[in-house]
């Protein structure tokens, strides 16, 4: 007979882990299983683009988990994670040449934004401030579950901040700034929810994104991402946890109303006397591993509504040597740079393209200085940097480049993507990188499609876990019925990025949701232990 375990996690994406570690430090013994042939999830990182060329295939910049108490309290730092954080460490560059930085220190970023306007610098000061002041409600509403609404909005100070929770980057960049550079960095920021300038939320993440990067800065992960994944991983194993990859769950199996086991697509059955958790997206969970007979029929089709945002393309290219920028040498000491439109309206205009079908011509483009930053990342003397499209359809309908219809076929991505990344390259030759497209020696092109095939949870090649809006937020998230990590199941649990506080690398999900089964078993949650 197979072992069995108290808790099962489905996922061993890095909240699946962190999930996971909390689990075993409270006493529990935990199986973790894994579709993919290594652990991560979004943290993998592998050799994509040619041997020696080490990428990070989803997410690449270290932020908002240093506003997580996880990663002191799971020690990380002790088994190989060490994060490499430049000053500046963001850029933001413009097709005609200039620049803004966010530098390590509040007056270096002023001085940037000064150049633009010495109005939007005294603004941003004044902006920060008040980051600071409500930081530690930030950071507590992050790293706890979430409220219900009748709590969130019956404090004193519920009704003054609706507006801000609500209103659009173009609004509050245009009541706050009077530069048309530092309003289209704003709006870039807010992409890294998938708010276009004009979606509501977009304010106040673009606010809390930019205040975090000058509060604790982005930081590349030395020898890559996965050594975020890998440092859970030994954790795990420390504390007795076990984990499978190419492992597979099909189904949770009920008997009773009660989760009893997983079934694995290799047709084995794996039990557990206690939890699982999931760290698989919410739709994936509800319709597939649970299914109507168990999740309800009113939760069944709430799930078959839920919206998966804007979908990702990426370009993983191996250099002969490192590629300057246009602006000067300050962008490249930064891990993450934005290379796009000059203005709110061709953030917005690019965003139109995507959901309207098109292939953007001039999407916002992150530009990730991988080996710039760890040099560890690429042979001696190469380079190798990470391009990321915000955003691209899922289903392709047309093109606004004017350049990739000839080589599309009923615009499947398999026949699309290299014209389309062509099209990126070239782009950024002209504008931000002189001489990339020259330096180029080897490549990968992921389309969204791409994504999804390798990762099951990023579907439509997104890695969110679901959109960032008004009714995906918080206690909505993923829907109110599954607002608070539960399920109609009374042990089964979500722990992943469908789940509030939503993406990143946060690590609060999983540490969110270990709470929450600390607190229904009975057990102390092992938060300094």
């Amino acid at each position: 007979m197979a072992d069995r375990y108290d808790a099962i996690v489905v996922g061993a994406g890095h909240n699946g882990l962190t999930c996971a570690c909390y689990l075993a430090k409270a006493g529990l013994s935990v199986l973790v299983l894994e579709q993919y042939r290594t652990p991560g999830g979004m943290t993998i990182s592998e050799e994509a683009a040619a041997p020696g060329f080490l990428s990070d295939i989803h997410a690449s910049g270290y932020l908002v988990a240093k506003l997580s108490p996880a990663p002191e309290e799971l020690a990380i730092a002790e088994r190989g994670f060490e994060p490499i954080t430049p000053d500046p460490n963001w850029a933001h560059v413009f097709p005609d040449g200039r620049f803004l930085t966010i530098g390590r220190d509040l007056e270096a970023t002023a001085r940037s934004f000064a150049r633009f306007s010495q109005r939007d610098a005294d603004t941003w000061r004044r902006l920060y401030a008040r980051y600071q002041e409500a930081k530690p409600h930030i950071v507590a509403g992050m790293n706890a579950p979430p409220p219900t609404l009748a709590v969130e909005f019956g404090r004193p100070e519920a009704v003054d901040g609706y507006r801000f929770e609500f209103q659009s980057a173009r609004s509050w960049s245009d009541e706050n700034f009077e530069s048309d550079a530092i309003k289209g960095f704003f709006a870039a920021c807010a992409l890294h929810a998938a708010l276009a300038p004009d979606d509501a939320l977009g304010a106040q993440f673009a606010w809390l994104f930019a205040c975090a990067v000058q509060d604790v800065g982005v930081s590349i992960v030395k020898g890559g991402m996965h050594n975020v994944s890998k440092a859970l991983a030994h954790v795990l194993e420390e504390h007795g946890g076990t984990i499978r990859t190419d492992a597979k769950v099909a189904r949770i199996l009920v008997e009773q109303g009660r989760a009893v086991g997983v079934g694995l697509a290799n047709g084995e059955e794996v039990r557990v006397d206690g939890v699982i958790a999931s760290n698989v997206d919410p739709q994936h969970l509800v319709l597939d591993l649970l299914g109507e007979d168990h999740a309800g029929a009113e939760l069944t089709a709430a799930m078959r509504r839920y919206e998966w945002g804007d979908s990702f393309f990426a370009i993983y290219a191996a250099l002969d040597r490192p590629v300057a920028y246009a602006a000067g040498a300050e962008p490249g000491q930064a891990g993450y740079v934005h290379a796009g439109g000059a203005s709110v309206d061709d953030i917005a205009r690019a965003l139109l393209e995507c959901r309207s079908g098109l292939l953007p011509a001039t999407p916002m483009l992150g530009v990730i200085n991988e080996a710039g930053i760890d040099p560890s990342r690429a042979p001696a003397g190469k380079a190798l940097m990470k391009f990321v499209a915000h955003f691209v359809p899922y289903r392709v309908r047309g093109d606004a480049t004017g350049r990739v219809e000839g080589a599309a076929k009923d615009w499947d991505w398999r026949a699309i993507k290299d014209a389309y990344a062509d099209h990126i390259v070239d782009w950024l030759s002209q504008t931000s990188l002189p001489g990339l497209r020259e330096r180029i020696v080897a490549r990968a092109v992921h389309s969204p499609v791409d994504m999804e095939g390798q990762i099951i949870s990023a579907v439509h090649g997104t890695h969110q876990h679901g959109a960032f809006l008004p009714y995906q937020v918080g206690i909505m998230r993923p829907t109110p019925a599954l607002g608070r990590y539960r399920t109609p199941l009374a042990n089964v649990y979500l722990c992943g990025a469908g789940s509030h506080p939503g993406a990143g690398i946060s690590m609060a999900p999983g540490r969110n949701a270990a709470q929450v089964v600390c607190g229904d078993l009975g057990l102390a949650f092992p938060a300094g232990a």
